[in-house]
C-alpha cells in the first residue's frame, strides 16, 4: 500500500510532539494537508512530500551529496515513488540509490523524523514543474560503511564531512543526526 496522506499527517503530528517549538513554522503544511490530498505524489501542487537522510559515521562525520539539478551540497534524499510504502522505506531507497551505500550496513537510529522542513522549490520548466513546496521528512541513520557507486543522473559526488563543515553547508538540522536517541534503533530490513 502506498504512503497515504494520513501516514504523512501522523508522522508530522508525532514529530511536533517531540519538537512543539516548530509548530508555527509547520502550520502552513498542516493547513495544506487538511485541505488537499495525494501529497506522496510528485505532481501534487502546491506541495508534496520528499525525504532526506542524515547519515552519521563514527559519531562525528555526516554524509552529504552534491546535487546535480540544484547545484548544491545537501543530505541524500528525494521524492517519494508510487512503490514506496513507508517514509522510512522511501528514504532508505533514496539513500542507497544516490550514494551506493549497502542498505544492510545502514541502521535507522529512530523511527521518528529527526527533522521536518517546509521549503519553496523554484520552477523547473524543463520538467514541467511550477514553483512549489517540499515538505521534507528527514531520518537519522548510522553506518561504518563507505560510499559506493553514486547515481550520476542525480548526484555529482558524495563524501563524509565533519559535523561543523556539514552544518555550514546544510544547516543546524545536521546535528540531529548525532543527537538522535539510539534506544529505538532498528534496521531497514525490519521495516520492510
Amino acid at each position: 500500500m502506498a504512503i497515504s496522506d494520513s501516514d504523512i499527517s501522523g508522522a508530522l503530528l508525532a514529530y511536533l510532539e517531540s519538537y512543539p517549538e516548530e509548530a508555527a513554522q509547520l502550520s502552513e503544511p498542516m493547513r495544506l494537508l487538511r485541505q488537499g490530498e495525494h501529497f506522496a505524489a510528485r505532481r501534487t501542487y502546491p506541495m508534496h512530500v520528499t525525504v532526506g537522510a542524515l547519515v552519521v559515521r563514527g559519531g562525528a562525520e555526516i554524509l552529504l551529496i552534491d546535487h546535480l539539478a540544484y547545484g548544491i551540497t545537501l543530505q541524500p534524499g528525494g521524492h517519494l515513488e508510487p512503490g514506496d510504502t513507508t517514509l522510512i522505506g522511501a528514504v532508505a531507497r533514496e539513500l542507497s540509490e544516490e550514494t551506493g551505500l549497502d542498505p544492510g550496513k545502514v541502521a535507522l537510529m529512530s523511527p521518528s523524523p529527526a527533522y521536518i522542513e517546509f521549503g519553496e522549490v523554484p520552477a523547473r520548466p524543463a520538467k514541467g514543474e511550477p514553483a512549489h513546496f517540499h515538505l521534507d521528512f528527514g531520518f537519522a541513520f548510522s553506518t561504518a560503511a563507505e560510499v559506493g557507486v553514486i547515481q550520476e543522473s542525480e548526484v555529482t559526488g558524495a563524501a563524509w564531512y565533519p559535523l561543523a563543515a556539514a552544518e555550514r553547508l546544510v544547516g543546524p538540522r545536521i546535528a540531529r543526526a548525532i543527537n538522535t536517541p539510539r534506544r529505538q534503533r532498528v534496521t531497514r530490513r525490519r521495516n520492510r
